[in-house]
């Protein structure tokens, strides 16, 4: 048997109290989908493969390939899975407002449908919040030795552009303004109204996090991009639509007096309880 000083703690210990930060939370998954059945059922096994209690929430953007189908099989295969329809093609922002607003776990995190973004990151997203060091935290493809597929310049470019005119409009200092990756504790997110119903959600959810004088960490993620005959979305015309909410949110929305953090929120997640559990009995 090992002695250990009094007041000192052991590596084991430190290790187990991590593993239980992580077993005890919930954690939402919000994924808009939009004709993605090349690769639907592959991303829903990556997210739920992750080793945490999730809460898969799929929101079906008026799909027209098959996709919807997938998911009625796979809500039936996985109960973690909730899908929700929605009447017609609304856009990404849409569907993620719909989803954002019926999660219920203590975290939320946003996922694409496509294999661009590896789901085995989510611990690394997620060490900050629970932590209580953070209340949102961006996933940067910039910031990080991880592999990344090497692809189109201008899009970089592009990405550059526009990081940079949000971190000088909102005066903070992100790598990675437009990253899919993004992790929310579940009360703040939800107590934001967001307006943009397409492409238009990355640059309105930051500056209105910035106007709120939120706790924004980043973490470096890696990136497995595709190309357009592969699936890929964006155009150009969405990257105007951003320099435009940019401009658009800086001006209109307020800034809101921050009131500190929950700490009765996070302290449980901290030493291993749901904020719900009562502590251990000395």
């Amino acid at each position: 048997m090992v002695c250990l000083e009094e007041g000192k703690t052991s590596s084991l210990d430190l290790h187990y109290t991590h593993y239980l930060r992580f077993t005890t939370m919930r954690v939402s998954v919000v994924m808009p989908v939009y004709n993605e059945r090349a690769t639907l059922r592959q991303v829903v096994d990556r997210v739920l493969a992750v080793p945490l209690d999730i809460e898969l929430i799929c929101v079906d953007d008026g799909s027209t390939d098959g996709s919807r189908e997938i998911l009625a099989q796979l809500q039936a295969e996985r109960p973690q899975i909730r899908t929700l329809l929605q009447p017609k093609n609304m856009g990404k922002g849409a569907a993620l407002h719909r989803g954002i607003q019926d999660a219920t776990g203590d975290f939320v995190i946003i996922q694409d449908a496509d294999l661009e973004y590896d789901p085995a990151e989510y611990t690394v997203l997620l060490e900050p919040l629970i932590e209580g060091s953070a209340d949102v935290v961006y996933g940067s493809r910039f910031l990080s030795a991880r592999p990344h597929r090497v692809l189109y310049f201008w899009h970089s470019v592009g990405n550059w552009i526009l990081t940079l005119l949000s971190n000088a409009l909102t005066n903070i200092n992100l790598s990675d303004m437009e990253t899919c990756y993004k992790a929310f504790r579940r009360e703040i997110l939800q107590s934001i109204p967001l307006e943009e119903k397409r492409f238009g959600f990355e640059p309105e959810i930051t500056v209105k996090i910035a106007k709120r004088n939120l706790r924004i960490y980043e973490v470096g993620i890696s990136y497995w991009g595709r190309t357009y005959e592969e699936g890929k979305k964006i155009q150009w015309k969405d990257g105007v639509r951003a320099l435009w909410c940019l401009m658009k949110y800086c001006i209109t929305e307020p800034a809101v007096v921050r009131r500190g953090t929950a700490l009765s929120d996070v302290a449980p997640l901290a030493a291993g309880r749901r904020p719900d559990e009562s502590p251990p009995a000395d």
